[in-house]
């Protein structure tokens, strides 16, 4: 399998600790996901400020696109993002128009599976519509309740579909491996890295844990 690639999830409202944040962390890291508050609140403004300053690294925008896929899509692709996200529960004719506006920008759609009931029917129907990854996403309240991703991740992952899985849901550095062995492509971290004393100090100490297995 190929090196798993680390995502971080930039959660603040504020647009320069937002860019701060990336600034520390950047040299651990694969790709950042601009969170949805955060880019709800943010704009497209951020895509592109987060595109110029790091041209390097991919970019993630967390739309949770419900409706009007490739609409809502492509000004996001247009800013300079990599991947963008829409949830499976929208139905796959939504899906489809993120996967056209990724397509017609030589980006990637992600396939949110949280809260779909069948994941893996909805995992082989994206796929099958030319979606380019698939994530499993416990969500904060889940997570609250004890929920975590690696039921699903296993699910999904046997299926052995032509798409990377991208694993969210409180991963830390004591379960960060666990992910990888799991069959996760992409790891997303967030609070445990935003939420530690030093912010890259601790993307470094995960960052050395995904390599090592």
């Amino acid at each position: 399998m190929a090196r798993p690639l680390i995502q971080m999830a930039l959660d603040s409202l504020d647009f320069d600790q937002t860019v701060a944040l990336a600034e520390q962390v950047a040299p651990h890291v694969d790709i950042f996901e601009i969170g949805t508050p955060c880019i709800k609140h943010n704009g497209v403004n951020l895509v592109k400020a987060l595109r110029a300053k790091f041209p390097d690294k991919l970019l993630l925008v967390d739309l949770k696109t419900m409706d009007a896929g490739e609409y809502e899509a492509t000004p996001f692709y247009a800013a300079g993002a990599d991947i963008c996200t829409v949830l499976g529960v929208s139905g796959l004719a939504t899906c489809k128009g993120v996967i056209k506006a990724a397509n017609a920008h030589g980006a990637e759609a992600q396939i949110d599976l949280i809260n779909v009931s069948d994941k893996v029917a909805c995992a082989r129907a994206t796929a099958e519509a030319g979606a380019q990854i698939v994530g499993i996403h416990t969500g904060l309240d889940a997570q609250a309740a004890g929920d975590t991703p690696f039921g699903d991740l296993n699910d999904i992952a046997r299926l052995g579909l032509p798409v990377r899985i991208s694993v969210a849901g409180g991963i830390k550095q004591s379960t960060v491996q666990d992910v990888v062995r799991a069959g996760a492509n992409i790891i997303v971290v967030g609070a445990a890295i935003y939420g530690a004393p030093s912010p890259a100090e601790s993307a470094r100490e995960i960052r050395e844990l995904v390599d090592a297995v």
